[in-house]
């Protein structure tokens, strides 16, 4: 029941926080270069980096528990042990792959 919500949670915090961001993104590029180096200044700012990465792992917690509701969508998964072995699995996963992407964007760019 718990990965079903946060799945919702996600979902709706990719869809806020994305809207969100990326009408501000356009609205910088639209407004000229010091409102886009303002946004990028923010964008690169420690919370920025902390809202990003917030957002990339609400997408691979929001991915893998999609993947999960579309096997259990299919018949399987359904038994108590299978269930439960996913829904801590998936959390820690999307950690993993978190800090993965992180890790390999950090490298490229540092």
């Amino acid at each position: 029941m718990a990965i079903s919500i946060l799945h919702r949670i996600t979902g709706d915090g990719l869809a806020i926080l994305g809207a969100l961001g990326l009408v501000w993104w356009l609205v910088a590029a639209a407004s000229g270069p010091d409102y886009y180096a303002f946004f990028l200044n923010c964008a690169t700012s420690p919370l920025g980096y902390i809202v990003m990465i917030g957002l990339t792992w609400a997408f691979f917690q929001h991915l893998l528990s999609g993947l999960r509701h579309f096997v259990l969508d299919m018949g399987a998964g359904y038994e108590l042990s299978t269930n439960k072995a996913w829904s801590i699995a998936l959390p820690l996963l999307a950690i993993v792959l978190t800090a993965a992407l992180w890790l390999w964007i950090m490298a490229e760019n540092f």
